[in-house]
């Protein structure tokens, strides 16, 4: 059986509860699925693991904000899992990078890189938690194929730094710019997804974004 692993855990988000309805959903593609918020034993144990999905909030978590949950959350990629991940894409087996995994691994530039954008402190923002009109390019991509404009309970990451190209599948409006929340990349590096939407189940469990995931999970095992 074909096997997924999902990173969890962080701050400010139900991170067990999403989590689950990720796990779950890799269930129903026929995966064998295992949830840790041990990213750094997750990710050195990467070997035969065919889908990785972020789903955490991980970071160095510098300055006083964080200082109460700096023991527990702060984490950097140690050089062996930085190796294990470039191993498992250069592998062709898939990441599927779900909302705060933008913000993780902040001094790991290349983790940008591979996701084609990431977050950058004092720039990158969103709005507070509501009700949001999505645009779906429903010809961009399978992934999207068919799936119209749909409504969501969630933030609109934006301004975040580009690294890359990006051909975004979903939009959403912040600060009077069109802000890409969706969008896969495949190259020699194997294949990504990167989804900045599903802060919680009210925008995960929206028939259309569920639909989306899975797609996305079994495009990422194709």
């Amino acid at each position: 059986m074909r096997r997924a692993l999902i990173l969890s855990g962080g701050i400010f988000h139900d991170f067990p509860a999403t989590s689950a309805f990720l796990a779950d959903l890799a269930r129903h593609q026929g995966l064998d699925v295992e949830v840790t918020e041990d990213l750094e034993a997750g990710l050195r144990a990467l070997t035969g693991v065919d889908l990785l999905v972020v789903n955490a909030l991980r970071w160095r978590m510098e300055g006083e904000k964080y200082e109460p949950y700096r023991r527990r959350w702060a984490y950097s990629p140690s050089t062996e899992a930085r190796e294990a991940l470039r191993r498992h894409l250069r592998e062709g087996r898939g990441v599927l990078a779900v909302h705060t995994a933008v913000i993780c691994f902040d001094d790991w530039p290349e983790w940008g890189d591979l996701l084609g954008a990431r977050w950058r402190w004092g720039a990158s923002c969103h709005p507070p938690l509501g009700r949001v009109r999505v645009q779906v390019h429903e010809d961009a991509h399978p992934l999207v194929e068919g799936i119209e404009g749909f409504e969501v309970e969630d933030e609109v990451y934006s301004f975040l730094e580009h690294r890359a190209r990006l051909i975004p599948l979903i939009v959403g409006e912040h600060g009077g710019i069109s802000q890409p929340l969706l969008w896969a990349r495949e190259g020699s590096a194997g294949r990504v997804v990167v989804d900045t939407l599903g802060h919680g189940l009210a925008s995960l469990s929206v028939p259309e974004h569920r639909t989306i995931l899975g797609r996305a999970m079994r495009w990422l095992l194709s």
